[in-house]
């Protein structure tokens, strides 16, 4: 049975009951207690591909480190990063201080309210710029993230791959037509869409009994919720091997800032190097490190997006002048690591 053509009956419907789902069940968050556009905006730049449990002590740290958006856009790269270690995707991090520097220099230090001007902000797209401008500001602007599009694809039965061309417009459209609903209550709308996904039509065992338009779900009626949404097949899972080398001189420890351009750039570091599955781990730093011990003093495993990573971690003498700076376990400590290296850098601390 194919999907029904969208009514404005349905819609009408939709809204009222998800305000009142919301009303009574929203998650106290600590940016929503907020219409601050800049805790918006780093809510939800920490919020992508990151799930709200890990990112609430991250939000709460650093708002209380830079609590506007004239600390965040001085800010030294290096405190910028260290506050956001462990949270990944650190390009994130680099584009919305980017963003920050930009509305100092352009909006006079305003969060701009227009939704053409927060498009303009670097590493801003429609779905960041639309939760802003609708949570923020409460304008009209539709959001489609993960959570929302589960929703959206189960209630109208959005069939097809939900990342193509034509369903992505698909799901806009019913988004802008949800929003455009309740004028008066647009960022509770938009956040209503977003916390049902979260916490009642989830990917795997929604709880169908608990949702507020369940009566009006397409995906529910004809007994297909696991079937939406349809995305398409994921790509196949690659595995990496890294060899990284503890140096130690006294009390003083070889580690390197990766250069910009390359994954983690800025980020801290110990010496290390990608080694082929029949490679030796002894063998493969002989010209730069002498190791001290051929078994590893431990090992990490680690993912990145498709790429599933193990690190082997060997205590090594440096035997030349090699690149890098040595420091302290002290001064480690203040450095941004990226994660598998900040692992490494725990282990050393607890010996």
């Amino acid at each position: 049975m194919h999907a029904p053509e969208l009514k404005p009956r349905s819609i009408n419907q939709i809204v009222p009951a998800l305000l009142k789902w919301f009303a009574a069940n929203a998650r106290d968050l600590p940016w929503r207690r907020t219409t601050d556009p800049y805790a918006v905006f780093i809510s939800e730049i920490m919020l992508q591909q990151t799930q709200v449990k890990t990112v609430i002590p991250y939000f709460e740290r650093w708002m209380k480190e830079l609590p506007t958006l004239a600390d965040f856009a001085k800010a030294r790269q290096q405190k910028v990063l260290k506050l956001w270690e462990g949270l990944g995707y650190y390009s994130r991090v680099r584009n919305a201080q980017a963003a920050a520097q930009l509305i100092m220099l352009k909006h006079g230090g305003q969060f701009p309210d227009k939704m053409a001007e927060i498009l303009e902000l670097p590493g801003i797209g429609r779905y960041t710029a639309g939760a802003i401008s609708s949570i923020a500001f409460n304008q009209p602007n539709p959001i489609l993230d993960g959570n929302v599009i589960r929703v959206l694809s189960r209630l109208f039965g959005i069939a097809g791959n939900t990342r193509d061309k034509s369903n992505q417009a698909k799901l806009w459209r019913l988004a802008e037509e949800l929003v455009l609903v309740d004028t008066v209550h647009c960022s509770e709308l938009n956040q209503s869409l977003m916390e049902l996904g979260a916490l009642v039509c989830a990917p795997r065992q929604p709880k169908c009994g608990e949702c507020p338009v369940s009566g009006l779900c397409f995906a529910l009626k004809e007994n297909r919720v696991a079937e939406f949404p349809m995305v398409a097949p994921r790509p196949n899972v690659m595995q990496r091997r890294f060899t990284a080398f503890v140096a130690r001189k006294d009390n003083l420890f070889l580690v390197r800032q990766r250069p910009a351009g390359l994954v983690n750039a800025h980020l801290w570091e110990f010496p290390n190097l990608e080694v082929g599955e029949k490679s030796r781990s002894d063998d493969a730093g002989a010209n730069q490190f002498r190791l001290i011990d051929s078994v590893p003093i431990c090992r990490v495993r680690h993912s990145i997006t498709r790429y599933r990573i193990l690190l082997e971690v060997f205590l090594a003498e440096a035997t030349g002048d090699i690149p890098g700076d040595w420091k302290t376990l002290a001064q480690l400590e203040r450095l941004p690591f990226a994660s598998a290296h900040k692992k490494i850098l725990k282990f050393l601390q607890s010996r």
